[in-house]
C-alpha cells in the first residue's frame, strides 16, 4: 500500500496520527506480516485486543446515559448486538475499510478484503491505535462518529431478524419466512441472495456473503419500510 492511501484513510476517518505506524499496524493482517517477515507483534491483533476494551467501555457509557430506565440485562443485550462482528463489519463497509488493508497475497486472493471477521477486527484495532496515539477522547470521537451514529437505524440492522420476528408476532397468524434465491460467484467469494416473505408475499431482498447475512439484510429492508409507516421503533423496556 502506498503512502498516500494511508493518508487518504486518515482523511476518511477525520483523524491524523502523530505516530502513523500505529495506523499501519492496525491495518496489517497476520498473513501480510508473515509474508514480509514482520515481527510477531507487527499485525493488528494486539491493537484489536485494546480497541475491544475501549469500544465496550464507550458503548456501555453511551447506552447507560441514553436509556436511563433500561435494566442491566437489556443494556447488556443491546451492547452485545452493537459490538458484535456483523455490526462492526457493517460499519467498516461504510468506510470501505477493506481497500486499505495490508493482506498477504493468499488472503487477498480469497476475498479477505470483504471478510467480516477481518474488517470487524480492524475496526477495533483502529480504535486501539487512536487510543494509544491520543487517548480516550479521540477514540470516543471515532466510535461515536462511525459506530454509534444513526443509532436507531443501526439497532434495527444489528438485530434485524429478531426485531422483525417480534414485530410479525404482534399480528396473529402472520408468518415470516426467508427464501434462498441464488448463490453467485466462486466458492471463496460467494454471494447469497435471499427474499423475506410475510404470509408468502415477497417484501424485500437481501445480499450477503453468507445466507445468514443475506437474511439479516432482507429483514433490515422490511424494518426500514415498517419504520417509514410508523409501525416499528426502538425502545428499551
Amino acid at each position: 500500500m502506498e503512502e498516500y492511501t494511508v493518508r487518504r484513510l486518515e482523511e476518511v476517518i477525520g483523524y491524523h496520527f502523530y505516530n502513523e505506524q500505529l495506523l499501519r499496524q492496525a491495518l496489517t493482517h497476520s498473513s501480510y506480516a508473515n509474508e514480509r517477515k514482520v515481527n510477531r507483534c507487527g499485525d493488528y491483533e494486539r491493537l484489536e485486543f485494546l480497541g475491544d476494551a475501549v469500544l465496550e467501555l464507550v458503548t456501555s457509557e453511551f447506552l447507560y446515559l441514553r436509556y436511563p430506565e433500561c435494566p442491566e440485562g437489556q443494556l447488556t443485550k443491546l451492547r452485545a448486538s452493537m459490538v458484535c462482528e456483523p455490526a462492526l463489519a457493517y460499519c467498516a463497509r461504510d468506510l470501505e475499510l477493506g481497500r486499505y488493508l495490508f493482506l498477504g497475497k493468499g488472503e487477498a486472493a480469497t476475498g479477505g478484503r470483504g471478510r467480516a471477521s477481518i474488517t470487524s477486527d480492524v475496526m477495533e484495532a483502529i480504535i486501539g491505535a487512536i487510543y494509544l496515539d491520543s487517548g480516550i477522547t479521540q477514540a470516543k470521537s471515532f466510535i461515536m462518529r462511525f459506530i454509534l451514529n444513526d443509532i436507531e437505524d443501526k439497532q434495527l440492522f444489528y438485530d434485524s431478524k429478531t426485531i422483525l420476528q417480534e414485530q410479525i408476532q404482534k399480528t396473529p397468524g402472520a408468518v415470516l419466512t426467508y427464501e434462498l434465491v441464488s448463490e453467485e460467484g466462486p466458492e471463496h467469494e460467494k454471494v447469497f441472495v435471499v427474499n423475506a416473505l410475510i404470509d408468502g408475499k415477497i417484501r424485500s431482498s437481501g445480499k450477503g456473503r453468507s445466507k445468514k447475512a443475506a437474511e439479516q439484510e432482507a429483514a433490515y429492508q422490511v424494518l426500514l419500510e415498517m419504520k417509514k409507516e410508523g409501525k416499528v421503533h426502538i425502545e428499551c423496556t
